[in-house]
């Protein structure tokens, strides 16, 4: 187990920007990586090279850009590649939580599990398990700290560089409506602009649990440093963080327990989907511990104790760790927003549906304005950002829209959950009635042979049309289906068009065909059948 971790109260401390915390500590690398062997310096030195030196500003920048995560580099990278001059901000480690603790190191580990459970299942396949194959905990981890060094190429400081961004590695503050300031290891820059973009994003929230603070706990932000696996762990939150990597310590051998303050797990998701999901987390080893409450932490001895209450009986456990997934805070603090005129409350920076903020001269992208905490969304609103702030409409008219843009996603379980779109009740909630087709797996050939045949296809169309308003699958691979879905809505192409096109045999992707056609069907009504039935009579009778 890595035992230089950072304290999660100075960690919070140094995220938010607080300059006595941040001289505090030993250096960046103890702060955002551990431990630090050859892959992880070799990702500082991509992300946030000790060498280097900001470069001295001249003149008007047309866009500056706080915050180098993946709503930021998408910005920065566009302005400078549409030949305006950008500059880039960053406090921290560049590519944001995506590339350094969350999206990256995350499936590199879920990828690993997956691939041991499968292994643990070969007599399911007719294969014999060999004796005394075994996992490595260790080597799991360090491959992906050497995937995540190789993706961070891509992120880095020299790369950004090299595409005519001029890059500040400090903490940016706004002085004035149109300027900011950056403090570097080598003094302060100010930077004029006619256009800025926050895209600070957000940090691990911690909940206030009595006792979690003295325990001391994990986070995403912590949990990719481990390098022995804990023997028991108590993940806090069974949302898409909690479940993915409940079930992924679960297969590695730990001994997880998944704790819920609400029914079930997934809250947001169908309650059939979360609970094809649940059963899988069970069959792994996790224990689910819904509508939990009255939860207190304290530790031991022996460990980490939590109490807590699920469905009236009070459960007493003491784990090695704990890991909190209970949602996201927004990095606002330390910004001065408040010289610039942009208004922001516990939720993040407030925006239009441009991605104005309260100064028209500054936007903002990214998890720190969206309810959607996804890379994808970032990069998505980046984009919006680029034509709204150096492409501004006259008037306001045929401006870039958020409200256009139709967001998928997915949790990375096993089996996963991909959604877009509304639900069915979100659809009635706008007053849209919908027709809703349902798909087993089991209904799928291929899904059958390859021994994934837990979930569904679920699509709602709009009521006497084609017209697709939202789906749900839960498939071993949901998120990579769900596109075909998200290119018809965003197209207005309708579930007829992916009843008329070819798939091949077999794919799991035929799920999505099985569910147009079963539509197609339902449209035969009783009424049109008769005519057809008598049709056919009649042509039968004059030949």
């Amino acid at each position: 187990m890595t035992q230089d971790r950072v304290d999660p109260s100075l960690r919070s401390e140094l995220m938010q920007g607080n300059s006595t915390a941040v001289k505090s500590a030993q250096s960046w690398e103890t702060l955002l990586v551990q431990p630090m062997d050859e892959f992880n310096q070799q990702l500082v030195a991509n992300v946030h090279p000790a060498d280097w030196r900001n470069p001295e500003p001249h003149g008007v920048y047309n866009l500056v850009v706080i915050g180098a995560g993946t709503a930021g580099l998408v910005c920065a990278a566009i302005a400078a590649g549409l030949g305006a001059k950008v500059a880039l901000i960053e406090r921290h480690l560049m590519g944001g939580d995506c590339l350094n603790v969350g999206c990256v190191p995350s499936k590199g580990v879920l990828r690993a599990s997956r691939v041991w459970a499968l292994m643990k299942q070969a007599d399911r396949f007719g294969i014999s398990y060999p004796p005394g194959v075994k996992y490595d905990f260790g080597a799991v981890m360090r491959r992906m700290r050497q995937l995540r060094a190789v993706l961070s190429q891509m992120d880095s400081a020299r790369r950004f560089a090299a595409l005519g961004v001029d890059l500040y590695l400090g903490t940016g503050t706004f002085l004035n409506m149109n300027q900011i300031c950056v403090e570097g290891p080598a003094g302060s820059r100010t930077l004029t602009f006619a256009k800025a973009v926050i895209c600070t994003g957000g940090r691990a929230a911690a909940p206030a649990i009595p006792g979690l603070q003295d325990a001391g706990f994990l986070t995403n932000e912590t949990v990719f440093s481990l390098t022995e696996l804990p023997e028991s762990l108590a993940v806090i939150g069974a949302g898409p963080i909690g479940c993915e990597l409940a079930q992924a310590f679960a297969r590695f051998g730990s001994r997880v327990h998944l704790i819920e303050a609400l029914h079930g797990i997934l809250p947001r998701e169908d309650r059939d989907a979360a609970e094809v999901v649940r059963q899988a987390l069970v069959h792994d080893g996790v224990t689910v511990l819904c509508c939990g409450t009255d939860l207190i932490v304290s530790r031991t001895p022996h460990g980490k104790r939590l109490l807590v209450n699920s469905h009236g009986r009070q459960h007493d456990l003491v784990v090695q760790e704990i890991l909190v997934g209970v949602g996201r805070s927004p990095n606002v603090e330390g910004l001065g927003l408040e010289h610039a005129g942009v208004k922001a409350d516990h939720t993040g920076v407030l925006v239009n549906d441009r991605l104005q903020t309260t100064n028209p001269r500054i936007f903002a992208a990214g998890d720190i304005c969206s309810p959607y905490k996804f890379t994808h969304a970032a990069e998505a609103m980046a984009q919006l950002v680029i034509q709204n702030a150096l492409f501004p409409h006259p008037f306001g008219i045929g401006y870039a829209s958020l409200r256009s843009l139709i967001i998928p996603w997915c949790t990375y379980t096993d089996p996963e959950i991909a959604h877009v779109g509304w639900y069915e009740h979100e659809a009635r909630q706008h007053g849209v009635e919908v027709e809703t087709v349902t798909v087993p797996l089991r209904e799928v050939d291929r899904a059958v042979l390859d021994g994934e045949d837990q979930g569904f296809a679920r699509i709602h169309v709009k009521k006497g049309t084609d017209k697709i308003v939202g789906a749900t699958i839960v498939a071993s691979h949901a998120g990579d289906l769900l596109s075909e879905i998200t290119l018809a809505m965003r197209t207005g192409a309708g579930l007829r068009a992916i009843a008329n096109t070819i798939h091949p045999y077999p794919t799991q992707a035929e799920v999505l065909k099985k569910a147009a056609y079963a539509w197609r069907k339902s449209t035969l009504t009783p009424t049109k059948k008769r005519i057809l039935t008598a049709l056919f009579a009649w042509l039968r009778r004059t030949r």
